[in-house]
This record gives C-alpha cells, sequence and structure tokens, in this order.
C-alpha cells in the first residue's frame, strides 16, 4: 500500500482507469490519521472504493480540476484542516506570512473560501456530476453564518457553493453511506436520509416532524433573529436528541435540510479508522520543497479521543465532534506508539497522547451513550453536573503502558488538561503522575481569564477553581522535586470583557509573575455560541444583552494590558488606567502596572535585561498564537 495516485500515470499504473471518487484538498496531501483528506480515503479505499488526490489545485486554472477526468461516482471537496480563511488572516485580518499546511510553509496556494471555489471550479467543468463538501470549513457554515471576514451573515456554504450534498462532523459513516448510495446507482439528489449531512430542496412536504430555523433573509437582517436560529441549531447538535433541521432561503425558494448528526464511533470503529495503513507521512513530491510544516507537529503523537463535553464558548467542537467522547483502545494505541517507535527518526519522545480534551477518555455520564447529552444545560457549567462520572483510571492505566515500552524515553501531554475535571477526582493518582512523568517542563493549561463575568460568558469555570488546580499543581512539583510551570492560556477582548475585567487579568498576570510573548484576541470563527454573541451583542443561551468591544483602539488596551512590562505599551496601558478610573495602579507601588514618569520608548520585544523567554521566578512567559478557537484542538 503506498500514497494514492497524484498523477494520471500513477492512476493507471495502479491498475485505475477511471476513479470512483477524486478527493480534492486545500491542504498538501499528508498520508496521516490527522489529517481530514488521509482518514476520508483511506475509508473509502478500505470499503472498496478507488481514490484519486487533487491536493491543492491551482484555482486560477480550470485545467487543474481535470487531472483524472470525469470521476465514476464524484468529487469530494475539502478546504483543508482549518477554515480557508482562518488559514490565510489574522484576527486583525493581516494576511499571515505562512501556511504549515502547505509546502515549505509558504502561503498563497489556496484560495480564500476554498471550498466553495474548488466546487464552482469542478462545476464548470464537469457540469452534472455530484459534488459532496466536507472537513472543518463546511461543517461550520452548514447554516447561514456570521462571517468574520465580510462582517456579513453568509448563506449556509452548501446554497453558496453549489454543491450537491455536504458532510458535517467526522464523516467516516456519512461518507461510505453516500458513497455506497452512488454506487448503488441512487441520483444524488434523492440522497436524502443519510446522519451526518445536509442537502438543498425545494420539496420538504415528506420530512417528518422537522424543526424548522427562521429564513436565511430574517437572520441576515435581524440579529435577534439570528441568534435564536443559532440556539436553536445549538440544541441540535447530539445525534440521540437533534431534529432534522430546515433553513428555508425564501428568494431562491429552496430548502437547506440538514439531517441530525452521524452517531459516534464505536471504539472498535474508531481503532479501525487508526489502524488503516497510512504512509504517516506528506507525499515525497514535496521533499524539494521543504516538506509540510504541519506534520511536525503531530507525527510522534496519538489520537486517543474526539469530542469534548467542556463546551466553551469560544470552541466549535460542539458543532463539529460533538459533546460526546469516543476513545481508541489501549491496545490499538499501543501497537501505534510501536509504530511511531520504529520510525529512524523517532527519538524516544511521544509528543501528546490526548485529542481536543487529553484527559476525556468517556462520556460525561452513563446517560449519554443510551439518551444523548442534555439538551438544556453543559456537563461542565456553570458547575460540574452531580451525574458526571470522574475518572482518570483508564487514562493512568494506557500512559504507564505506553511509557513502559521498549524504546519510550518520555510519554508527554500537550493537547491540554481540563483542570476542573483534573481537580474533581478525589483520586490523586493521576495527578500525581502527570506531574512526575508527563510534563516537559512546562504544563499548558486554559483558564481563559480569571473574571467570573467573563467565565461565565465562556462557559468556563469560576476563577476559584483554576486557582485550586494552580495550588495543588505547584504543591505536588515541590513534592515530586520537580521544577514545572504552568503555561496558562488567556484570550483578550472576549465577548462580557471591558476594561475592568481586562485590568483585573492584568494584576492576576503581574501577581503571578506571567510575562507573555503574545497575546490572543478573540477570534469568531463560524458556528461559535462566542462568535454569536459578537455579532449580536446577545447571549443566545439565555437571550440577554452582553457587552461585546468591537473598538479596535479599545481592543489595543485590553491586549496591552495583558503586556503592561512592554515599554511600547506604557501610553496605553496608562490610557486605559484612565478610562477606567483606576488612576490607583498608576505609579511606583507594587500593584502599580505604570510608572507614571516613564514614557514609552521606542519598540521593542521586551525591556533591557529581561528574557522574553522567562520572568524573574523562571517562569516561562511564552505561547503559541491561538488565532482559531480551537488552535489547541484537532480538527478535522
Amino acid at each position: 500500500m503506498g500514497f494514492l495516485p497524484v498523477t494520471i500515470e500513477e492512476m493507471h499504473a495502479a491498475g485505475i482507469e477511471q476513479p470512483d471518487f477524486v478527493y480534492v484538498s486545500g491542504d498538501a496531501y499528508v498520508d496521516h490519521s490527522s489529517f481530514g483528506h488521509a482518514i476520508i480515503t483511506r475509508i473509502l479505499e478500505d470499503e472498496g472504493f478507488s481514490v484519486v488526490m487533487i491536493a491543492q489545485p491551482d484555482w486560477k486554472d480550470p485545467d487543474s480540476i481535470r487531472t483524472f477526468g470525469r470521476p465514476r461516482l464524484g468529487f469530494l471537496v475539502s478546504a483543508g484542516n482549518m477554515d480557508s480563511m482562518v488559514n490565510h488572516y489574522t484576527v486583525a485580518k493581516k494576511l499571515r506570512g505562512a501556511d504549515s499546511y502547505s509546502p515549505g510553509g509558504k502561503s498563497g496556494k489556496r484560495p480564500d473560501r476554498a471550498t466553495v471555489v474548488y466546487t464552482r471550479l469542478i462545476r464548470e467543468a464537469y457540469s452534472d456530476v455530484p459534488i459532496l463538501i466536507g472537513g472543518i470549513e463546511a461543517s461550520l457554515r452548514r447554516f447561514a453564518h456570521y462571517d468574520y471576514w465580510s462582517d456579513s451573515v453568509r448563506e449556509s456554504i452548501l446554497i453558496e457553493s453549489g454543491a450537491d450534498i455536504l458532510m458535517f462532523g467526522m464523516g467516516e459513516k456519512s461518507v461510505v453511506e453516500v458513497a455506497n448510495a452512488l454506487r448503488a446507482g441512487i441520483p444524488v439528489q434523492d440522497i436524502t436520509w443519510v446522519r451526518g449531512t445536509a442537502y438543498h430542496t425545494r420539496d420538504i412536504s415528506d420530512i417528518d416532524s422537522p424543526e424548522y430555523l427562521i429564513s436565511y433573509e430574517d437572520v441576515k437582517s435581524d440579529k435577534r433573529k439570528y441568534a435564536k436560529s443559532f440556539a436553536r441549531q445549538y440544541r441540535n447538535t447530539d445525534p440521540f436528541t437533534a431534529k432534522t433541521l430546515i433553513e428555508p432561503y425564501i428568494s431562491k425558494k429552496t430548502y437547506l435540510v440538514c439531517n441530525p448528526p452521524s452517531f459516534p464511533l464505536t471504539r472498535e470503529e474508531m481503532d479501525r479508522v487508526y489502524e488503516l495503513p497510512y504512509m504517516r507521512a506528506p507525499h515525497p513530491m514535496y521533499d524539494s520543497e521543504g516538506g509540510i510544516p504541519a506534520i511536525s507537529e503531530v507525527k510522534f503523537s496519538l489520537t486517543s479521543c474526539r469530542g469534548c463535553f467542556g463546551a466553551c464558548s469560544f470552541c466549535a467542537l460542539t458543532f463539529h465532534q460533538g459533546r460526546i467522547i469516543t476513545s481508541r483502545s489501549e491496545e490499538s494505541l499501543v501497537n501505534e506508539a510501536k509504530l511511531l517507535a520504529q520510525e529512524p527518526d523517532f527519538k524516544g519522545y511521544i509528543h501528546d497522547v490526548g485529542g481536543p480534551t487529553a484527559n476525556f477518555r468517556a462520556p460525561a455520564c452513563g446517560k449519554q451513550l443510551k439518551s444523548g447529552a442534555c439538551a438544556h444545560r453543559q456537563c461542565m457549567w456553570p458547575d460540574l453536573c452531580p451525574n458526571m462520572e470522574v475518572d482518570h483510571s483508564e487514562y493512568l492505566h494506557l500512559l504507564r503502558s505506553l511509557r513502559n515500552l521498549d524504546g519510550i524515553k518520555k510519554v508527554f501531554i500537550r493537547s491540554g488538561i481540563r483542570f476542573d475535571y483534573l481537580i474533581a477526582d478525589r483520586n490523586r493518582e493521576f495527578f500525581r503522575e502527570l506531574v512526575q512523568y508527563h510534563v516537559s517542563g512546562q504544563l499548558k493549561v486554559a483558564p481563559e481569564h480569571v473574571s467570573d463575568k467573563v467565565l461565565a460568558a465562556m462557559g468556563k469555570p469560576k476563577n476559584e477553581v483554576y486557582l485550586r488546580f494552580e495550588k495543588e499543581y505547584e504543591d505536588l512539583c515541590r513534592e515530586a522535586g520537580k521544577e514545572q510551570y504552568l503555561v496558562p492560556y488567556f484570550i483578550s477582548s472576549h465577548p462580557g470583557c471591558g476594561l475592568n475585567e481586562a485590568i483585573e487579568l492584568a494584576l492576576y498576570l503581574k501577581r503571578k509573575g506571567h510575562r507573555p510573548e503574545q497575546v490572543q484576541d478573540f477570534y469568531p470563527t463560524p458556528s461559535t455560541l462566542a462568535t454569536c454573541m459578537y455579532y449580536t451583542g446577545l447571549d443566545p443561551r439565555n437571550m440577554q444583552p452582553i457587552y461585546v468591544e468591537k473598538d479596535p483602539h479599545m481592543k489595543a488596551m485590553q491586549r496591552a494590558l495583558m503586556q503592561w512590562f512592554r515599554p511600547q505599551n506604557r501610553a496605553l496601558v496608562r490610557e486605559a488606567l484612565i478610562k477606567a478610573g483606576r488612576q490607583d495602579l498608576i505609579g511606583k507601588g507594587p500593584n502599580c502596572l505604570v510608572d507614571a514618569e516613564l514614557t514609552a520608548r521606542p519598540d521593542r520585544k521586551s525591556a533591557p535585561g529581561i528574557n522574553p523567554r522567562k520572568n524573574g521566578n523562571g517562569r516561562a512567559g511564552g505561547r503559541k498564537n491561538r488565532d482559531e478557537s480551537s488552535g489547541r484542538n484537532r480538527k478535522r
């Protein structure tokens, strides 16, 4: 088993005269299970379908889509592992200088709104071929949605692109069911029953007991109606309880019909997905261009789980992977670790064993696999549900098994620990071993803020919960005789956050000695609760008004407060403190954020004599730039 054909010569060498499917991807071709295109194509191959790959076609050249001619069953289209707009632009809407999913990390290899562009290109070349769209961009834009980059409400990407079927979520089950229907000769317009898919139609008379969303025309013109419609969508993301949703497009005399989500994979099904014969590497055609940088983050990591019942407001996982956890068996993960140990460039370190949330290995409670996640309450907010089953024993046993394998020196956890779930476990065995064996000097955690008002908008636990975790972590590090630190992630300008809350965060950072090198502004990505708040000024959970900061200068003040120690930020910090009536924080006192007598110095990364990577306590201050809410989350 080798890579999929990427040229007509390779297709013929593989014995394929006409492929069943042509997969068009906005990412470079990497045959690794962390890349959505690899999983979907390998699943189809395993089901007996022939698949060929067009990775990053030249969207300005119609012939680039004709490489393999007309497929027998259809085209599969994905923008890639990220929304193409998030991939291209920072939160300030400036073009990024690099693309880790492209050869050599160079940008410019895919268009804006790649799913729409690719689909239209295919439609021009083959007017009647079935086109199936999927991936994170299609999944999170399946309904009418607020689009931050155009500052407008756009149509469902299915309507805008003109594709036939949209597959949302992880896609393994839905793509096989659709492919089998096409192979059986069923016209694509008649494939309307598949879970995890959406389609458009003029006739909805035979749909049983649907729930109607507000029309596109109304949500486009009325923010309150947008928030109400979004709340209905959000309540219908669970496969056990969701109804078929219908969104009318009155001016086009058509309807978007979204079927309920696919049921989560069983453990056996998930094991099968990750045990398919991946090459575990980028296609060698990229070697001369420097390879694909994104592989370095995942090559020696293990995907343990999917889904997240944390349901943070700024995260799209509820809409994409859902709240019900699916995890792989220990045997499957151990076998993959043995394969990693055989790689010639493996140094003995497994970089991560996790997923969206590393320490989630099972559903939040026993009811979820029988009747689904609760539609009108969250598992972890405002407090942990009393029905939640908190247990790290299986994860702990897995980590022990991995670190005892021959050739494994260290097993790290880097995909994120849900600290409120961790300290809710009365058994501290996992916490102790986490500190003892699985932290590489720094443990990344995501309190996101310290103001309880902002945390409530985020759907995160109260600050006192994080402070309890922080103290226990420091105590356990001392007990283990290890100099290890927490690297907390915080978001600036999230809905609900004004200057007073930003000042509260700045005071905490100063008190703890944290000096973040980079500050992440809230990024309104499609289909999150927080993006709905940002656009409408309403919290869709209760339809109450919520403060949203949109003024660029005020947002700059919030960022400056989080980096009060930088000389170039002094003027903005002083202005923010005066505006908030907190002149008590201007001066030379121990709590002061800026000295009244100093003026801003020329732009430098840090003040003279300060190591920007560590503060006086040796605590790391650096962090990666998380431009996508789920930047730390694995999303396909």
